[in-house]
């Protein structure tokens, strides 16, 4: 017999030390029939009224998994009942027959072995399908307290293995058995896993090219002549809010220019079109690495409506489809409910701005003068983390209402629904994430007016101000304190929140027996045909599952949307934050291994779910690909100061003529970005008092600055003003063309799937159709 030739793609990343197969997992699978194992274990209160209804719908209920010669075994502990289920061979042969005969093409003589996984997700469709008289099916038995739990088991084997090789801390640095973990949990969650490695590992290059851009920012601390403008400056600054605040020295906030430089510098340019490029490299590679996995697999043609189908037979042999239905009514409805739900969301970030302005000046008018000196940055500060607790909030809210509109929606089966709701419930939380960092972004500083003329929120308080050196670390601010609370506290209670319900689980129950002799040998023996563990070694088993945290069909959803929330900050306003990579790297090593040992030992074993893809998510992420290339065109473009330096040094410098040869060609440049308001005249004497225009030493002043491209005189707009907002928008416009461009490049010249892989399939299904042909000659 031929040995197995793996894919190179898989080859490649094992090399890299992405994945970490074992050869013999390719094919080994678990035999059709295992008797020591049931399928599935359903958990009902023990009700000693025979009469009521709940127990009577319990009895009714296992009788329908009888009919369908379900073996059904009884054990009861205390004050619940167990029932373990096993489905009869018959059944998987019969799935078996269909599969071929579905899609003959699709067929391989691997697929003549049901593994457990299959049986697990065959019995869990026949539960969930199966309704008593009152049309009542285990879902709405759920709700109403018929039963208390369902779960499939973990394989006591299996679950040591994957122990051993990949759901422990000090597994960090090595790749994962990805085949191994599709045996177990199905494709589903192995191509999850294969995809969040693939990620973790393509973020090595732009964490290392991101902390190489903020130690260039590091490096000019001492010698830009930007931060030595603002550091030596004698410039008095008009005052940052009513009543209180006085005039202040530019100079005051050195520390604040310093910072600024570290991530509005030349080199987040070229990082932003780097980060663009390597988002569609990213995704392209990784179709790739999908497509060998797939074929390995057997599943490259895999179609989830025959799937469907099959399952629908094997519940019930007269059963009818599910035919396809379009409603306008309901789809308009959605829309609007959709609309109506950003628009709040987006109001809570106009919540957000009035929160910042009404701190701002309440820390300025305060007793502590540190605060007092950085009010706008401490109110800013608090708003990060004002907007991290909406974050929280609103992640319930969204799911509630994602459910809700999917329900209207009657989708036509689960995989719609998932579908449905992963679309929503994404622009639910990019929205609640990222508008408050668009307004930073863009408005910030953009929309507040200017002396005699401030936009004021109902007339009372002004709107925030930017720096002289710019915007953008007020995102790097809001970006980095949003990133590393999200990534520290869901990570901690991610694990000690399944951990701390498990040790409660088993303190409320009394302690498990020990597994007898007998039945340890049994389960040690792999030909043990035949063989049953006596009752109380079964409860055991029962009861360990049965003490772990529960899990639902979008366990697996809530891990997919986390890290893809990640990817966006990543991506999106990376010109920002260049050190948001490198975050993200770190949390995702961590990431990867707590999902494995929750997933493995804290847990109940997910039910093995079926794929070739990871479904709607791809598309999401390349939309924010798309989106990163625009974000990050504006930001820099907009929101830092790189353009207005650069009209600076070429038009308006000491350079702009190619004379001056020995000063700095930026010299000036904080000074030309400010204008000047003077008390002489009545405007400006109505909008700051005589105590405003006092310095904190006592001097009085007869005019300040404020940075704005403004007339002296009339405060109108003065032409570098246009020039600027011109170059501004030409840059953006050449930006985001030049990275399209590059990005399509990126997205032909790596193709989706690998030359073999193609060739593998055409001559797998070349031969496939000659053995039906020699079959049905015969």
């Amino acid at each position: 017999m031929p040995t197995h030739k793996r894919q190179p793609s898989i080859e490649l990343l094992e090399l890299m030390g992405v994945v970490k197969e074992n050869g013999s997992e390719q094919t080994s699978l678990p035999p059709v029939h295992t008797p020591l194992s049931y399928d599935y274990v359903l958990v009902a209160k023990t009700i000693e009224n025979q009469e009521r209804a709940v127990f009577k719908k319990q009895t009714e209920f296992i009788e329908e998994l009888k009919k369908k010669k379900m073996r059904v075994t009884k054990i009861v502990d205390d004050d619940r009942v167990f029932y373990g289920i096993q489905a009869p061979k018959e059944i998987f042969e019969k799935y078996r027959y269909l599969l071929k005969v579905s899609d003959a093409c699709n067929w391989s003589s691997g697929q003549s072995i049901v593994p457990l996984s299959t049986r697990i997700r065959i019995v869990h469709f026949i539960l969930n399908h199966t309704p008593i008289r009152s049309g009542e099916c285990l879902h709405q038995l759920m709700k109403t307290k018929v039963f208390e739990a369902k779960f499939c088991l973990h394989e006591k084997k299996k679950q040591k293995e994957l122990k051993e090789n990949w759901a422990r801390w000090t597994a960090c640095i090595q790749g994962q058995p990805i085949t191994a973990v599709r045996n177990y949990f199905g494709e589903k969650v192995a191509l999850y896993y294969l995809w969040l490695g693939w990620y973790t590992y393509l973020l090595i290059p732009p964490a290392i090219i991101g902390v190489i851009v903020f130690l260039y920012g590091l490096a000019y601390f001492n010698s830009s002549p930007l931060i030595k403008e603002v550091c030596e400056a004698d410039t008095i600054m008009c005052p940052l809010c009513d009543k209180r605040c006085q005039v202040w020295l530019l100079s005051d906030t050195c520390t604040y220019a310093k910072v600024s430089q570290l991530f509005d510098n030349n080199g987040t340019v070229l990082f932003a079109m780097f980060m663009a490029v390597w988002a569609t490299l990213f995704l392209e590679f990784w179709k790739r690495h999908r497509a060998s996995y797939v074929c390995e697999w057997k599943v490259s043609d895999w179609c989830e409506e025959e799937e469907e189908l099959i399952l629908e037979i094997l519940n019930n042999a007269t059963c009818e489809p599910k035919k396809y239905k379009h409603s306008y009514l309901r789809t308009t409805l959605v829309l609007i409910c959709v609309t109506a739900m950003i628009l709040v969301i987006i109001g809570l970030t106009h919540a957000l701005v009035v929160f910042r302005v009404i701190a701002a000046v309440l820390l300025a008018e305060g007793s502590w003068e540190f605060l007092s000196t950085h009010s706008n940055s401490g109110a800013m500060m608090l708003g990060a983390v004002l907007h991290y607790l909406i974050i929280t909030v609103m992640t319930r809210i969204n799911r509630i209402v994602a459910m809700k509109l999917c329900e209207i929606e009657e989708t036509r089966s689960f995989t719609t629904t998932e579908k449905s709701f992963t679309v929503k419930m994404f622009t639910f939380q990019f929205f609640t994430y990222f508008s408050s960092l668009f307004y930073v972004a863009f408005f910030l500083g953009r929309i507040n007016g200017h002396p005699g003329g401030y936009v004021r929120i109902a007339g009372q308080w002004r709107l925030e101000e930017c720096h002289p050196s710019g915007c953008l670390t007020d995102l790097f601010i809001q970006m980095a304190i949003i990133m590393v609370l999200k990534q520290t506290i869901s990570n901690v209670f991610e694990f000690t929140g399944p951990w701390f319900c498990r040790w409660f689980k088993r303190r409320r129950t009394r302690k498990l027996q020990r597994t007898c002799a007998h039945c340890y040998l049994k389960s040690e023996l792999q030909d043990s045909h035949g063989a049953e563990l006596c009752d109380n070694c079964k409860l055991r088993d029962w009861v360990s599952n049965y003490r772990l945290n529960d899990v639902d069909s979008f366990s697996l959803f809530d891990e997919f949307l986390e890290i893809v929330i990640q990817f966006s900050f990543t991506t999106i306003f990376v010109a920002a934050f260049p050190l948001a990579p490198l975050l993200a790297l770190i949390n995702n090593v961590i990431e990867i291994r707590l999902d494995a040992i929750k997933m493995v030992t804290l847990e109940r074993r997910l039910v093995p779910k079926k794929t070739n893809d990871i479904g709607v998510w791809i598309d999401v992420l390349e939309a924010i690909g798309v989106l990163a290339v625009i974000a990050n065109g504006l930001v820099i473009g907009v929101s830092s100061n790189f353009v207005p330096r650069l009209v600076y040094r070429y038009y308006f410098g000491p350079c702009a003529n190619s004379t001056a040869t020995d000063i700095d060609c930026m010299t000036g440049y904080i000074n030309n970005t400010l204008s000047i308001a003077r008390m002489d005249d009545q405007i400006i004497r109505n909008e700051f008092s005589p105590y405003q225009m006092t310095t904190p030493d006592g001097l009085n002043v007869s005019s300040c600055s404020y940075k704005d491209y403004r007339s002296n005189e009339d405060y109108s707009l003065t032409p570098q003003f246009w020039l600027i907002l011109a170059v501004r928008f030409a840059f953006v416009i050449l930006f985001e063309h030049v990275v399209v461009i590059c990005k399509f490049i990126a997205a032909w010249f790596v193709p989706s799937a690998p030359i073999q892989v193609k060739n593998d399939r055409l001559f797998d299904k070349l031969n496939r159709l000659k053995e039906e042909l020699r079959s049905f000659v015969a």
